[in-house]
């Protein structure tokens, strides 16, 4: 079964082809980094008014890569939530055009059910994952940390999530703090190379025995870090601008950059990884998966391979399904598929939404 995927919940324009839930054919994403970086981060207005113009020429592009017309699709899948609102909107009606024009049934995905099977997806010429149940799902986003328990595909239990920011939300603000620019886990990423993780105590909020997770704590204390290395900003105020193009603070020379971003990284990464474990240990999981934009991390990776049992598996998706795709989005809509969740055209597009099939009781 060959499904179309279209995933428009945030700043990214992007479809692919995906046969039976983890072989992907086509996987095109057409970004908006460059502009939005001017900004320091996502204006959901040009977020969505470039999706306009980029969603056809993106649809075509996942169909020529994966060497098929519209017809050969099976099924049409899109992200309805959680998201922007007008971002979703491009998507979602042009999902429900090509439903309605080929005749296709229409399937609604959740982002960050998506996410999490885009640990299943491989290419043709790949082995596919071995992932026994349980398991155990770190999703890390820009807006969500949360600790899922799987006993399937459809089968959910939310175990512990962020009670204020998610681990993205402390790498993008944390970023600006450092004057490092958007998106802040790549850029704390490049600045922590040769810097000390030890240099600066940050707070490691562990919350007790909860699995949940809290990082405002943290990011208020690199605030009062950077603080003592501030200088007045002297530059004329913009005035005019619909949107204000972002100034990073002007700091000292002498500013610790690679320790801080050692630092600050080491505290986030510590944190989802002992959790993770902990998680782990106390459902009696067979796997440890990560997912979601923060998983590309390179230190998380390895903190949580370091620390994982033997005989637990630990498995990341590749970097191209880690940041928002579609073929994550197609990869989840085959097992609705197989159930017969089928949506309809009168669906709508939603700016929150938990994991659909949870069980949280």
């Amino acid at each position: 079964m060959r499904i179309l995927g279209i995933e428009t919940s945030c700043d990214e324009t992007a479809a692919a082809v995906v046969e039976d839930g983890e072989v992907v054919l086509s996987n095109v994403i057409s970004s908006q980094i460059a502009l939005h970086r001017v900004h320091g981060g996502v204006v959901p207005e040009l977020a969505a008014r470039g999706q306009i113009t980029a969603i056809l020429p993106v649809v075509e592009a996942a169909l020529a890569e994966a060497a098929c017309e519209i017809n050969d699709i099976d099924a049409i899948a899109v992200t309805n939530r959680p998201g922007l609102v007008g971002s979703l909107l491009v998507g979602v009606n042009a999902a429900k055009a090509f439903a309605w024009s080929t005749g296709k049934p229409f399937i609604s995905v959740n982002h960050l059910e998506g996410h999490v099977h885009a640990n299943w997806l491989h290419r043709a010429n790949e082995p596919a994952p071995d992932l026994p149940f349980p398991v155990v799902c770190l999703l890390v986003s820009g807006g969500h940390t949360e600790l899922l328990l799987m006993t399937s595909h459809h089968d959910y239990a939310l175990l512990g999530q962020t009670i204020d920011d998610a681990a993205g939300e402390a790498f993008d603000k944390g970023s600006r703090l450092l004057g490092l620019g958007y998106p802040g886990g790549p850029a704390i990423q490049r600045a922590s190379e040769g810097g000390d993780p030890a240099a600066f105590a940050f707070p490691r909020s562990q919350l007790g025995d909860s699995f949940d997770f809290s990082f405002s704590g943290l990011k208020t204390s690199l605030l009062r870090q950077v603080d003592h290395y501030r200088l007045p900003d002297d530059r004329p105020k913009q005035t005019g601008a619909i949107f204000p193009e972002h100034r990073p603070p002007i700091y000292r020379d002498d500013l610790p950059l690679a320790d801080l971003a050692a630092s600050y990284e080491a505290a986030i990464v510590e944190v989802l990884a002992s959790k993770a474990m902990r998680t782990v240990e106390a459902t009696g999981a067979r796997s440890l998966l990560l997912a979601g934009g923060v998983a590309a991390n390179r230190k998380l990776r390895e903190r949580i391979s370091d620390i994982a049992p033997e005989d637990i598996t630990v498995h990341w998706p590749p970097f191209e399904y880690c940041t928002d795709n579609a073929a994550m989005i197609a990869g989840r809509a085959w097992h609705l598929a197989r159930r017969g969740e089928f949506g309809d055209l009168t669906t709508d597009a939603f700016p929150k939404g938990a994991i659909a099939h949870a069980n949280n009781t």
